[in-house]
């Protein structure tokens, strides 16, 4: 009978079925004697509008409902394993503060802790003046309580202090939790990646894969170029003179080339973009009104569970293809010379996960303090980081987990198969 039980949790907008690749190629990898999966359904669809934490608690409740139905059924659990898949990352991080906090870690040992594409720092652009208050700040009121977490813009529990900031502290369950997992690992695209973009599903500050070209990939070993050495990832590649031919396709021809496509996006864009904040608006008051009856003790559960003294303490110490669209749409400022204070910190600082070999001679992108904060704490507890390129698609968010069985999506089948590998059962 299988003693070890492995969580997977999907992300914003997600279902079940988006995680079928991963629980089968977990189980085929493990078969059910050794290893039984639990795919989250609680925070299905529409209801990861309602927030990070109300996707926790309904997620723990879920998982505690499985390890009590399997250990009647005699499979007594000892180790447990999470993964989470974009927004599920977030929502599995906040699960392990609750598991944490309940207990359930001096009786089941935590083990594997992995992440696909998940918007660790939040999904704030980084830019400076008028772009960041237009993106960022109005942008975060079109996901309901999610976008207002995603964007840093909540105050938890009116600490003050965004949640993103308090799963990130040093102090906070969700971090001592964090750190009882033997193995941490996070899987994170470098390009075409239009719902989490690089610096924050890698935990960084710097991103090198902004001009692709202006640089060397560093394969590893056996992976057919799909994922990137954690150790050294890149190298810059020396700067060479652009023949005749090669400044005409890097400008006019193809600007030329892609007037078709800029005048369908001129069409298309803002009919979608209504259609998106008409629903968008929906859905925001179909959330708060599940929010509210979650608050008021309206759920399946008892949410008092959740809401102990320890845990509050620690407290205070279309739609998603035209979300990808404007937010790839935006771009990435970067801090200015000489160095911020935070940039100063973090150079000097100790924390490996967030550099790489040779990570110095990229530029700093223009984070917010509480970001920064992230990545100290995060990097803190450490993570083994692994750059992903895959290139024959640009839905790469999709394709990292390989979310339906489409052509191109092969790569995200490399990425899987190195995860099934090192998984430790």
């Amino acid at each position: 009978m299988a003693d070890h039980l492995c969580i997977l949790i999907h992300g914003l907008w997600g279902k079940p079925k988006h995680l079928k690749n991963l629980a089968t190629s977990l189980q085929a990898e493990y078969p059910q004697d050794k290893l039984h999966v639990l795919v989250t359904k609680s925070n299905s669809n529409s209801f990861t509008y309602d927030g990070i934490e109300l996707g926790g608690e309904r997620t723990a409740n879920e998982v505690e409902e499985e390890i009590k139905k399997l250990e009647e059924g005699g499979n007594k659990i000892t180790k447990i394993s999470i993964v989470g898949y974009s927004l599920g990352g977030l929502v599995a991080r906040y699960v392990v503060g609750l598991l944490y906090s309940k207990g359930y870690f001096d009786r089941i040992k935590p083990v594997n802790f992995t992440t696909f594409a998940t918007p660790h720092l939040g999904v704030r652009s980084p830019l400076l003046g008028p772009h960041n208050y237009l993106w960022n700040v109005l942008g975060a009121r079109t996901l309901s309580t999610s976008g207002r977490q995603l964007f840093t813009v909540d105050s938890f529990r009116d600490t003050g202090r965004p949640l993103l900031t308090i799963l990130a502290d040093p102090n906070s369950v969700f971090i001592r939790g964090l750190a009882q997992f033997k193995h941490r690992t996070l899987y994170s695209n470098i390009v075409n990646d239009r719902s989490v973009v690089y610096y924050t599903s890698c935990i960084t500050y710097k991103d090198p894969f902004v001009n692709i070209d202006a640089v060397d990939l560093q394969p590893l070993a056996g992976y057919d170029g799909v994922l990137l050495r954690p150790d050294e990832p890149v190298r810059p590649k020396p700067r060479v003179p652009l023949g005749f031919w090669a400044r005409v396709r890097s400008t006019g021809w193809s600007t030329l080339t892609a007037v078709p496509l800029y005048l369908l996006l001129a069409v298309l864009i803002p009919v979608g973009s209504m259609l998106f904040l008409i629903n968008s608006g929906y859905q925001t008051i179909r959330s708060a009104q599940r929010v509210r009856l979650h608050e008021s003790g309206g759920a399946n559960f008892g949410i008092e569970r959740y809401r102990s003294n320890p845990l509050l303490e620690e407290a205070q110490n279309l739609e998603e293809r035209v979300f990808d669209r404007l937010n790839a749409n935006q771009g990435q400022d970067y801090l200015p010379t000489p160095p911020s204070e935070d940039e100063e910190r973090f150079s000097k600082s100790e924390h490996s996960g967030s550099k790489f070999k040779g990570q110095e001679k990229f530029p700093t992108l223009a984070l917010t303090s509480d970001q920064f904060y992230m990545i100290e704490g995060l990097d803190g507890v450490g993570f083994t980081k692994y750059p992903v390129h895959i290139s024959k698609v640009r839905h790469t968010h999709a394709a990292i987990i390989v979310r339906t069985n489409r052509w191109g999506f092969d790569e995200g089948k490399v990425v899987v198969g190195h995860w099934v590998k090192h998984f430790e059962v």
